[in-house]
């Protein structure tokens, strides 16, 4: 058993940090509000506004902006980040035939996936608003999303489960096909259609939110412009085209980026049904395969960059346009 004072002792210089941490934060507060207390008119606002966002500033420079700048270094160094190698990496992942195979998968994820996460989330939000159980309805097809995507891959990898033509299967797709007098097929290990069979994963997943999102735009849709284009002759599909469509522009937007920026960063799902095997792999799974697998952090980084190149201009994108929506209003 390890003595008691041993412990406190390995103890002592993490909790000391802690007290430290702690010192400088009230300490820091505690000036602050002395001082504001001894300014008066607009500058209190100002300086109020200055302590609420420093931390958040702070902390986003510790827990973002430097691991970043890190990150972008890295990915100029060799394996062990001993040596600078100039743009090999970004050479060797251009030439690299596995990672221009993982590039190829991860468009079509981001092509694929959003498109009709957005297409149906808008149109179940649209028909779900007006029915009886509205909320019992939108609460089941919501479930998914409270299940985090390694759980939901799981559950998809029974589903999926594959046996012999000539024996029981246990995979209720499987099970299905069977029914149908379809020829049974490992889906999983059906390339490049197995790519199709994991989007059905993050699709199913993520529909909830899209739905639940969309629903919340839609409702605030006034129903005095739906009223005018009903005794305008609009019904059906003239009145979602017309109407709601362009009423929750700016919230598709939103559902069907952030949507892409989630499948550009998807790694759980691939790592857990295939591990990036047969075909399958994406640029977020190969990234941690490089720095974790094979150790090779230059390389890994280089994937990491990649990544956030292409999430910045998607993210971009999306704040452009609610600027423009609020400039509009």
């Amino acid at each position: 058993m390890v003595p008691w004072s041993d412990i406190v002792h390995s103890s002592w210089p993490k909790v000391a940090q802690i007290l430290a941490v702690l010192a400088i934060f009230f300490g820091f507060y505690g000036i602050a509000f002395a001082a504001g207390a001894r300014i008066k008119g607009k500058k209190q606002n100002g300086l109020a506004l200055s302590l609420f966002l420093a931390p958040a500033l702070i902390l986003a420079m510790t827990g973002l902006g430097i691991p970043a700048i890190q990150t972008f270094l890295e990915s100029f160094k060799n394996a062990n980040s001993s040596q600078w190698v100039g743009l090999a990496n970004y050479t060797r992942a251009v030439k690299d035939p596995d990672i221009r195979a993982a590039f190829y998968n991860t468009i079509a994820w981001v092509v694929i996936c959003p498109a009709i996460v957005t297409s149906l989330g808008l149109t179940l939000a649209t028909m779900l608003n007006k029915m009886k159980r509205e909320a019992l309805a939108k609460s089941l097809i919501f479930m998914p999303m409270a299940i985090s995507f390694v759980g939901g891959s799981l559950i998809w990898n029974m589903m999926y489960q594959y046996e012999e033509p000539n024996m029981p299967q246990r995979g209720l797709v499987g099970q299905i096909m069977l029914w149908l007098h379809l020829p049974l097929q490992h889906l999983i290990l059906w390339s490049p259609w197995n790519n199709l069979f994991l989007m059905v994963v993050y699709i199913w997943g993520f529909t909830g939110f899209g739905m639940v999102i969309l629903s919340a735009a839609i409702k605030n849709i006034p129903t005095d412009i739906e009223e005018a284009a009903q005794l305008d002759g609009a019904t059906g599909v003239t009145l979602f085209r017309t109407i709601t469509v362009p009423m929750v522009k700016t919230t598709i937007i939103v559902v069907l980026t952030t949507a892409m920026v989630g499948t550009l960063k998807l790694f759980d799902v691939i790592h857990t049904m295939t591990g990036g095997n047969f075909k399958t792999d994406v640029l977020s799974n190969r990234m941690v395969d490089e720095n974790f697998v094979y150790l090779n952090y230059g390389r890994g980084a280089t994937l990491a960059v990649l990544i956030f190149l292409g999430v910045l201009p998607i993210t971009y994108y999306n704040i452009r346009s609610l600027r423009a929506e609020r400039k509009h209003h």
